[in-house]
């Protein structure tokens, strides 16, 4: 979604950005080719390395930074080129990512069971499928996954793990291809294999930190805009945002409304942006993204008080 990234951010010369999900380096080309300045953040230090190749072009207006974007507050990186006129987080994991069986996101290609965004840290999916009890499996593929059959899943992974253990994506995808039923043309183990990535890169505590701190590094009248890829993450985004731009807020028990104190944002989209038809046919997997923004503004001490 570059080109509606472009509409909402407004980038132009000596303009200064936050891209916190760098990936392949498509956003952060896209505002750099405007004449703006970019700082890049990504936990993949593979997609940092690609992204810099990528880039090196632009010399001094672009900087790769190594980190989680959930600890952009906190990195001194971001920190010493704060603040920014906009930032950008684009959800989910990246092509390169599901098209590199090596990572282990994808059951469409046969590699190690792994997942993590960050491949030099962390407990992988072949360790969260052996070790996990069956009622947290349960647990991760209903609220993560939204999987209707997720004690089947759970049951069956920790009866095979007995025999076997998993080690590699096309195991896993084999086996529940197996025990849970084809409804549509959605392959059995697409919700399992969501379920656990979210729970291996814990993108969605991740979305909730960033979204309370990114903030805190934008300057008065810049510009916030979050690209989400499923329900999950849309309806955190769209619910902090809400709350965070109301005007007025109302309860019954309120003899009449009153100012929201927390009120800090402008709503730039009270629906989300959509790909367009041209997009989702050169990437059908731009079919469920969805965009939203806000402005951050500056409210008189009175009605921040």
């Amino acid at each position: 979604m570059t080109e509606e990234s472009l509409r909402v951010l407004q980038p132009r010369g000596g303009k200064l950005f936050l891209d916190g999900t760098l990936g392949g380096g498509g956003h952060s080309a896209a505002l750099l080719a405007a004449g703006a300045r970019v700082v890049g953040l990504d936990r993949d230090t593979a997609a940092l390395a690609h992204a810099r190749e990528r880039l090196a072009i632009y010399g001094g207006q672009f900087r790769a930074v190594h980190g989680n974007f959930a600890g952009a507050a906190e990195n001194p990186e971001v920190l010493s080129a704060a603040p920014f006129d906009g930032a950008l987080l684009d959800l989910g994991v990246s092509s390169h990512q599901l098209d590199t069986a090596a990572r282990g996101f994808s059951f469409r290609h046969d590699g190690p069971l792994d997942m993590r965004m960050d491949s030099s840290s962390g407990e992988t999916a072949a360790d969260l499928v052996n070790t996990a009890s069956e009622e947290e499996l349960v647990r991760i593929f209903r609220e993560l996954g939204e999987e209707p059959q997720a004690k089947r899943a759970a049951r069956a992974i920790v009866g095979e793990r007995e025999r076997v253990a998993f080690a590699r994506t096309g195991q896993l995808a084999t086996l529940l291809e197996r025990v849970l039923p084809r409804r549509s043309r959605i392959h059995p183990a697409t919700r399992v294999f969501q379920a656990l990535r979210i729970a291996v890169n814990d993108e969605l505590g991740a979305l909730r930190r960033a979204l309370e701190t990114i903030p805190l590094l934008l300057r008065g009248g810049a510009r916030f805009a979050v690209i989400t890829f499923h329900s999950l993450e849309d309806r955190i985004v769209k619910s902090f945002f809400r709350s965070g731009s109301e005007e007025w807020l109302d309860r019954p028990e309120w003899p009449a409304p009153r100012r929201n104190p927390g009120r800090r944002f402008l709503d730039l989209t009270r629906k989300p942006l959509e790909a367009s038809p041209e997009e989702v046919k050169r990437n059908p997997r731009a079919r469920s993204a969805r965009l939203r923004a806000v402005e951050i503004i500056s409210l008189p001490q009175e009605v921040a008080a």
